[in-house]
């Protein structure tokens, strides 16, 4: 049995932090808007004397072993469904870039529980998801439900929002990846001096440690940095740098998430 899962990208269109948790995290106020940028899945699976996790891809950026987030998915999905042993294949086509404030991550094994869910019959409910995504991470319960959402707690509590359409496009710089651990602590060392100028707090957070981050903004002053960055947004615009960039211009904002294609 095989099924294919799409898996959105998301993008903040504010974020800002309103204070550390006991659990180390950070609390947010952050509106997340899905967008058609899209990974893959190709879930299958078959019967085995014991459970099986083998994953694949497209990237050679990101590893096909335990420390994947789809493979933690996997293993947590296998624990509270109590199946029957199985051999699970997951071939991961990526389109999303890694490290780029985009849940390319998050949206993956979000999809990967949604899928699995389906292929072996919904054993789990909706709010049973939704608990193995909040114990996943940060950014994945938004991405099960996408849509345009405000997020509150450390991401994972949701709040729908009126769907609102339009077109933007993306930038990031091409080798700049910045992961959210270094966006939240440079936040938390930073006097806060100036936050109040940007739309997103881990931009304010980032920015003057990176030249590239400066560039778009200058170029681009209407641009609005996604999540931890780098990757940078403008609606209803096109990017046209100079430089050489990863570019995808002219996507939409979307009214879902995850789904079965």
């Amino acid at each position: 049995m095989e099924i294919k899962i799409q898996c959105p990208a998301k993008i903040n269109l504010t974020l800002k932090i309103t204070g550390k948790r006991e659990d180390g995290f950070h609390n947010i106020e952050s509106i997340m808007q899905a967008i058609n940028l899209f990974d893959y899945l190709t879930i299958s699976i078959e019967a085995s004397k014991k459970f099986e996790i083998a994953l694949s891809g497209t990237s050679t950026e990101i590893p096909y072993n335990e420390k994947n987030l789809v493979h933690k998915a996997a293993l947590l999905f296998i624990e509270r469904a109590n199946l029957q042993p199985h051999k699970i294949n997951i071939f991961i086509e990526k389109n999303i870039p890694i490290a780029a404030g985009l849940a390319g991550g998050s949206t993956d094994a979000a999809g990967t529980l949604y899928g699995l869910n389906k292929i072996f019959g919904n054993p789990l409910n909706k709010k049973e998801l939704h608990e193995l995504c909040a114990k996943l991470g940060s950014d994945l319960n938004f991405c099960l439900e996408g849509g345009r959402q405000m997020t509150t707690g450390r991401g994972e509590i949701l709040e729908e929002l009126p769907y609102e359409e339009f077109s933007l496009s993306l930038i990031k710089p091409e080798n700049l990846g910045i992961s959210a651990k270094e966006a939240y602590t440079k936040f938390a060392q930073k006097p806060k001096v100036g936050r109040e100028n940007f739309v997103n707090d881990l931009e304010w957070a980032v920015i003057n440690d990176y030249k590239e981050l400066q560039d778009i903004k200058s170029e681009y002053p209407d641009s609005i940095m996604s999540g931890s960055g780098s990757t940078y947004y403008i609606v209803e615009k096109e990017f046209k740098p100079k430089n050489s960039y990863w570019i995808k211009n002219n996507l939409q904002s979307i009214p879902y998430g995850i789904k079965e294609i």
